[in-house]
């Protein structure tokens, strides 16, 4: 099984960053916006739908507020597994850091969704030290 992993920066207090990452339905307005485009929810599963056109279900496995981490599972035809789980890890300026993992199979889809949590990686780095910006400003 492949396994990526991303140690994201934030330029945001881990309170605010896990307010919009357990905010299950809220990806494509809260968390990673323009790299997802809709999100809607069935009960534990949401329905996204990423910039590119893809669109995944994804079903929520836990969401942790104690440990600030939140779980979930996709289940797809190209997919015989994936699991993922992002953990909001506070930092001693005020920042924090996000660490994302993904265990997928096959292996051959691996560089796609590695290139994929990139380009997420990259949207909420940018939504989210914006909002933070925006509310310290209010």
């Amino acid at each position: 099984m492949a396994s990526i992993h991303k140690n994201i920066p934030i330029d945001a207090p881990a309170d605010h960053v896990w307010d919009a990452l357990r905010d299950f339905g809220a990806l494509h307005t809260r968390l990673v916006p323009g790299f997802v485009t809709d999100t809607q929810l069935e009960g534990d599963v949401r329905i996204v739908t990423f910039a590119n056109g893809t669109v995944a279900r994804e079903t929520l496995v836990d969401s942790d507020d104690q440990r600030q981490r939140l779980v979930y599972a996709i289940t797809s035809e190209r997919l015989k597994q994936h699991s993922a789980s992002a953990q909001v890890f506070a930092e001693v300026d005020g920042r924090c850091r996000i660490v994302w993992i993904a265990d997928v199979l096959p292996h051959e889809i691996a560089p796609y969704m590695d290139a994929q949590m990139d380009l997420g990686a990259a949207a909420m780095q940018t939504a989210l030290a914006r909002s933070a910006k925006a509310k310290s400003a209010a």
